[in-house]
């Protein structure tokens, strides 16, 4: 299983938001390449990168920090946040991402979804932002009536690499992740699965061990090796059976 450092970028800054909110923001970095090399040399094999702002607004926001941050890097990157359109997917994938992340546009136009998969495959990945079970959109600032399960399987047979699934009342608060509700998830769809939101602990990371034999591929964390209360070495190591 992956643990996979995230990296959020608002204003050209790298934070963490609480729950999604933006006026609930701590600012970790302005020097966003710098802090994903942190996370390379600490053994991370993916680097997370969402665009906040981008997320808020619609439309990307970070260009020049997230250009940065892919030339700063050797190992793969995917990003989220504002992508919309397939214009859009292939610059920041010629801008050498190895991966990006719909989300509101997978809720609002699932055949932009089919459409990004044929034309990049391998390289699309479906952000699900769940309250309460069901999907947010736009920053999270929109609560659908849509089932984030009933989501995830529309999602089949259109060649979606993973799924990110992020229980929005976790993010942020370093309670660990929704574990029932992800591995609900995994069991629903054969696509991989991406825990994030509250990724906290070593126990965090072995509850997710534990997940991985239903489909549950990878760990997203963020505020916790930012804080100090998750060490990233020894959750790669944990993750990779080393201890």
């Amino acid at each position: 299983m992956l643990v996979i450092p995230a990296i959020d970028l608002k204003q050209g800054s790298c934070v963490r938001l609480e729950q999604g909110l933006m006026d609930r923001d701590t600012v970790y970095s302005t020097d966003p390449a710098a802090q994903a090399r942190t996370w390379q040399d600490a053994g991370a094999e993916l680097l997370h990168i969402v665009d906040l702002d981008g997320a808020f607004d619609g439309v990307p926001r970070n260009r020049d920090a997230i250009q940065s941050i892919v030339q700063a890097l050797d190992i793969p990157t995917q990003l989220g946040g504002g992508i919309r359109d397939l214009a859009t997917i292939e610059a920041y994938l010629e801008l050498g991402l190895s991966r990006v992340i719909l989300g509101t546009v997978a809720k609002e136009n699932p055949e932009l979804v089919r459409q990004a998969c044929a034309k990049f495959p391998g390289q699309i990945v479906v952000g699900i932002d769940a309250r309460d079970g069901l999907v947010a959109v736009r920053g999270w600032a929109e609560v659908t009536q849509k089932k984030a399960v009933d989501m995830a399987q529309e999602l089949e047979g259109m060649g979606v690499a993973a799924i990110i699934y992020t229980d929005i009342s976790r993010d942020g608060m370093m309670q660990g992740p929704n574990l029932e509700a992800t591995g609900a998830l995994a069991d629903a769809v054969s696509i991989p699965v991406i825990a994030s939101g509250g990724v906290s602990s070593m126990d965090d990371i072995r509850n997710l061990l534990a997940l991985e034999e239903r489909g549950v591929c990878a760990a997203i964390t963020g505020k916790a090796i930012y804080s100090g209360a998750l060490d990233l070495k020894a959750a790669l190591a944990c993750a990779r059976g080393e201890s």
